[in-house]
């Protein structure tokens, strides 16, 4: 089976802007769709132990439902992924300003962040000498935008191989002048198709993590040994989800930033996600120093699937690979400055197989 790539009208923007969505298909059982409001993966078909294709990411029926509040289904997350601390941060002496979205502070780009951006998107010409098909989305972010200094021209990439059944994201970013960046990705997975995940088996490469407060803030790092943060060795989510752990109670389940034990340098293993019913794993690798792990804790019921399914807590998860929440403000974290001249560069890969 060969690969391809297709698409079709996916509605229509209320100024009238015709919104499209392309089909990515890889030619061996990866099918990926993905809208240019937001970047949203719409779709993400991968096959089970049996062959049998599954839709393995939340999604809505249609662009009206996207153009609603929705909590960041399959959307690029920019112009900062996760949160800055009362929407503040200070650059080169210069105090900014942003747009405060969640309670006190400001989360994923703030009210209009690039989740909810129209963004240009073409198919990329087929590259059959390293076995990849992919589209192309790019979208200028003006200086001042939610109120985030400078004028950020930015693509991703979403890249199929079609050598193995793997989805690669590829982030790249320039400024006119100093800026903070922060580019993810926010898929909800769940690997059965339906249900909930939390018999699903994650590790996590981490030997820190980061505790926050009430607002979710990170309150610098802390051992993940002797606590249910510890993913080092594979365990089922549910399995110490409900414990009376603080951080637990603090942010409703899992809702927290990982510092992944790596080489400062290139690819390396953020999380493994494995579904034993359907024998689908996913191991997820990054260019990025940390990942957020999500386990759905907002989910409420109150949003409807495609199918008309009610999302309930812990329907979906999400592995966010990323540099740290609230680093503009916490010196001894990782810087997340971008500069004149400089470029952002990042890559995330999304790597299918059975156990």
């Amino acid at each position: 089976m060969n690969s391809s790539i297709t698409s079709r009208e996916f509605g229509r923007m209320p100024d009238g802007r015709a919104v499209a969505e392309y089909t990515l298909d890889n030619g061996r059982g990866l099918r990926l769709s993905a809208i240019n409001l937001g970047g949203i993966v719409t779709a993400l078909h991968v096959p089970d132990r049996q062959g049998q294709s599954g839709n393995v990411v939340l999604g809505l029926p249609t662009l009206a439902d996207y153009l609603r509040p929705h909590p960041h289904f399959g959307t690029i997350v920019g112009r900062y992924a996760n949160r800055i601390a009362g929407g503040r941060f200070m650059l080169d002496g210069v105090a900014h300003q942003l747009s405060v979205n969640n309670g006190a502070n400001s989360l994923h780009g703030g009210h209009k962040g690039f989740g909810t951006r129209f963004w240009q998107i073409e198919p990329v010409p087929a590259n059959s000498a390293v076995g990849e098909v992919a589209i192309e989305l790019r979208y200028t972010s003006a200086d001042g935008e939610e109120g985030f200094p400078g004028e950020a021209q930015v693509t991703v990439r979403y890249v199929l191989s079609t050598t193995e059944n793997a989805w690669r994201i590829d982030y790249r970013a320039v400024t006119d002048q100093p800026t903070v960046v922060n580019l993810s990705h926010h898929d909800y997975f769940n690997l059965a198709g339906s249900g909930a995940v939390l018999d699903h088996r994650l590790t996590i490469p981490a030997s820190r993590f980061s505790p926050v407060d009430a607002g979710l803030i990170p309150l610098g790092l802390a051992p993940v040994a002797g606590t249910p943060f510890d993913f080092r060795v594979p365990a089922l989510i549910g399995e110490r989800i409900g414990e009376p752990h603080e951080q637990l109670q603090v942010a409703g389940g899992y809702d927290h930033n990982w510092v992944l034990d790596r080489e400062p340098a290139g690819m390396a293993l953020a999380a493994r996600l494995e579904h034993e019913p359907s024998g689908r794993v996913m191991d997820v690798l990054t260019t990025e120093p940390a990942v957020q792990f999500y386990s759905g804790n907002f989910l409420d019921g109150s949003i409807r699937g495609r199918d008309g399914e009610s999302f309930l807590q812990g329907a979906g998860l999400c592995l966010e690979t990323q540099h740290y929440p609230d680093s503009p403000n916490q010196p001894d974290f990782p810087s997340t400055v971008l500069r004149p001249g400089d470029v952002f560069s990042s890559s995330t890969l999304h790597r299918f197989g059975i156990l």
